[in-house]
């Protein structure tokens, strides 16, 4: 069965992937996924953000395969470090002028 992407993935598709091939487990665009869902619910650190994933599991399997499980911390706070950050902001950028294009009427502030 075929997941189907939030076009948000397809923003960040184009970051280096940094880590060397036998070590991706995990899939570089399920955690920019997860982690910019976590970061937008309040999450500020990779504990809370790997926690956040479990507690949301099932709808993250709407979206994503998951197939070796969840991320842990540790996962995460190592491949974010080998991004980039230039390259992630960018893709970051990008991705919110593309929301901005495609709203209208009322928009709900998320960051308090």
């Amino acid at each position: 069965m075929t997941k189907r992407k939030p076009t948000l993935i397809e923003h960040f598709k184009v970051i280096t992937e940094p880590r060397i091939q036998r070590k991706q487990l995990h899939k570089l665009d399920d955690m920019f996924f997860i982690t910019l869902c976590a970061v937008i619910c309040g999450c500020d650190s990779w504990v809370a953000i790997e926690t956040f994933e479990k507690m949301k599991r099932n709808w993250f399997d709407q979206y994503l395969s998951l197939e070796h499980g969840i991320p842990s911390h540790d996962t995460f706070g190592r491949a974010f470090s080998l991004i980039d950050p230039e390259q992630l902001q960018i893709c970051f950028s990008n991705w919110i002028k593309e929301i901005v294009k495609n709203v209208t009427g009322d928009v709900i502030a998320i960051d308090g």
